[in-house]
């Protein structure tokens, strides 16, 4: 009879150690799926916003726009919303360190590194990108 209950111990602690070890798996690739959909999300906006200011100084003779307020209150509009203002957009902070008459940088960095996002993407004058490795 002992020996019945000690297999069927075993067996248990088996399932349940192939359970943990199969929602682990399930988990890690859930999370890399977020961490690619929002890099791509980061990248399309950045690449919105850096095309709207750069078709704004097309607009007026090669003057960049000096806050983010003047994409928006155009008429007609070069971008709906001002990322820049919202706590953060899928995962990613958003902001323009540099953003005067003759040109600008803007980045976007993972709200919360290797969870929501793993790298951070800045864009400069000219629509130059760089991608770089979040710091924790």
């Amino acid at each position: 009879m002992g020996d019945r209950k000690a297999r069927s111990f075993v067996v248990i602690m088996i399932v349940i150690s192939l359970t943990a070890l199969i929602l682990r798996i399930a988990i890690v690739q859930f999370v890399n799926f977020t961490i690619i959909q929002n890099e791509a999300s980061a990248l399309e906006t950045l690449k919105l916003l850096s095309t709207a200011i750069e078709n704004y100084a097309k607009d007026h003779l090669g003057v960049f726009p000096a806050g983010l307020e003047a994409l928006v209150q155009s008429s007609p509009a070069y971008i709906e919303k001002e990322y820049i203002s919202l706590s953060y957009e899928k995962g990613y902070n958003f902001n323009c360190l540099r953003l005067e008459s003759s040109g600008y940088t803007c980045s976007a960095s993972p709200s919360r590194c290797k969870i929501s996002g793993k790298k951070t993407f800045t864009m400069t004058t000219g629509q130059v990108l760089t991608a770089e490795e979040c710091a924790k």
